[in-house]
């Protein structure tokens, strides 16, 4: 069975997307979790949690964030918050935030996610070996490495099918610093304020960059669409699609769920074709907003071409 995970900004929108046909909602609270399109706090969580399993849905809640010392001493208790409320799963990226579940034997299954590092099958394996239930792989990992990565595999990996593409994160708060320096006036550094930057020389070049509690993140140019590519991707197999709400239109972030799901649901009758993908992905693109761009991200690079 191919599970559809989606990040909600709201409510009303992860009960949209469970109508939709997501099967997993993915949320947490920024403290904790890593490029959120909403920051769920302890109530309103626990709101969130009750709507999902009312809907016979599953949560997995992000504890994935990089913790200092004056935050990690933070982590027990919220664990033990979400065992408490009884989440189906946690993503850690933090071997600290693994060592204080396990230590303190909090039931909680945890999915391994470190972003960009998770790359090969033995890294998967290694985290399995270790309680890890599964692995989000890195958005990096070309088409050509995971056919050779999914057969050596000890465990499930998430995939992103859609959404924003995190290509840099730095701890420290870059916007804040670069404004300081300039003396400009800025009254929001935040994801609302649209800001990107440009490479030297490339004007066509469009990184959008935010900054919240865990430092600065950039983003790709575009937004990570494969469902040109799904197929292969359930072919692979690769049965955990991860959709990114981050930067999506509320609305049309619902459109494009229902739209994978339509392609999950004929994959598994046997029907899906690479003609159905097409046509699903202008459904996709027509519910892009309107200052993003999609494309397959590295999905379709030569290996050697990653750099």
């Amino acid at each position: 069975m191919i599970e559809l995970i989606a990040s909600p900004a709201s409510l009303q929108q992860a009960t949209a997307l469970m109508q939709a046909g997501i099967d997993t909602i993915y949320a947490g609270e920024d403290y904790f979790g890593l490029r959120l399109p909403h920051s769920f706090e302890r109530s309103e969580l626990t709101e969130l949690i009750q709507l999902v399993h009312s809907q016979n849905k599953k949560i997995v809640v992000a504890v994935n964030a990089i913790f200092h010392n004056d935050r990690i001493v933070n982590v027990q208790n919220y664990l033990e918050f979400l065992a408490a409320e009884k989440v189906d799963r946690v993503t850690i990226g933090d071997p600290g935030a693994i060592r204080i579940l396990q230590k303190n034997q909090i039931a909680l299954d945890y999915w391994y996610d470190s972003a960009d590092l998770v790359t090969n099958a033995r890294q998967v394996n290694f985290w399995h070996q270790h309680g890890a239930a599964g692995a989000v792989i890195a958005n990096e990992v070309p088409y050509q490495e995971l056919q050779q990565l999914v057969p050596n595999l000890k465990a499930p990996i998430q995939l992103l099918v859609y959404g924003a593409a995190a290509i840099h994160q730095s701890g420290r708060p870059l916007l804040t610093n670069y404004f300081n320096f300039v003396q400009a006036h800025q009254d929001k550094l935040d994801r609302e304020k649209g800001l990107f930057i440009s490479e030297p020389r490339k004007p066509e070049s469009h990184y959008a960059i935010y900054e919240d509690i865990n430092g600065t993140h950039v983003f790709a140019n575009n937004d990570v669409d494969l469902m040109p590519r799904i197929l292969k991707v359930a072919q692979l197999p690769i049965n955990h699609w991860f959709l990114d709400g981050l930067y999506a239109d509320e609305t049309g972030f619902v459109t494009i769920a229902k739209a994978f799901d339509t392609a999950r649901t004929s994959f598994e009758q046997g029907q899906l074709t690479a003609a159905q993908c097409l046509q699903l992905d202008e459904l996709v693109q027509q519910n892009q907003p309107a200052n993003r761009a999609v494309d397959t991200g590295f999905f379709d690079i030569d290996p050697d071409d990653v750099k």
